[in-house]
């Protein structure tokens, strides 16, 4: 974890980010946010499916971030937001960002992506695993780094494993995170170990 202190109580002044890798456990840590009391930015244009029964959580013009499109993110302030690693180094810098980061066992995110990818009809296995899971350790080194150096970001990493397993603690340390607020009960009831589908040793 990288924050040193506890946030400021008015959540409503900031914006709260979602943010790793896909199928890192993103959705289901918006779910639980949501269930905290923070309100969530979507547009709903990305619907449930047999991937994420739950929802996506996704406000499409997020993903317009790299192209220059920020001028939506005046909606966010006082709400959370689900941006993936590879677009929150393109969130200006004229904001100060809380951001939760999760983490899942490599063997378990490609696992999960080659499964939406058959489902979709397409080919899981263009490149080998080893290959992907290097590309993604590299990336989330970079990211992560990236972070650190920033004087308007604050982050904190959850592993999703853990968080399956035994979710009260890191729902505790989340909720200091953003200023101990958050109704905790209401996130611990959005933890569904049965959506745990791709588990790995």
């Amino acid at each position: 974890m990288i924050f040193k202190q506890k946030a400021k109580k008015n959540i409503q002044d900031r914006f709260v980010i979602v943010s790793g890798l896909p199928r890192s456990g993103t959705s289901m840590m918006m779910k639980m946010l949501e269930a905290g009391g923070i309100p969530v930015l979507t547009d709903h244009e990305r619907v449930a499916d047999e991937d994420n029964p739950k929802g996506y959580f996704e406000f499409e013009r997020v993903k317009k971030l790299k192209e220059g499109d920020v001028d939506w993110l005046h909606k966010a302030k006082g709400k959370v937001v689900k941006v993936i690693a590879a677009l929150l180094t393109h969130l200006p810098s004229d904001y100060e960002y809380d951001v939760i980061f999760m983490r899942r066992a490599m063997p378990e995110i490609l696992a999960s992506q080659k499964q939406m990818l058959i489902r979709r009809g397409e080919n899981p296995d263009k490149v080998k695993d080893e290959d992907i899971a290097a590309l993604f350790d590299k990336h989330l080194a970079q990211v992560i780094g990236w972070a650190k150096k920033q004087k308007n970001i604050r982050l904190i990493e959850v592993d999703y494993n853990v968080a399956l397993k035994n979710p009260m603690p890191i729902i505790k340390q989340v909720n200091y995170f953003l200023g101990g607020e958050l109704n905790t009960e209401g996130m611990v009831s959005e933890v569904d170990p049965k959506l745990y589908r791709q588990r790995k040793a």
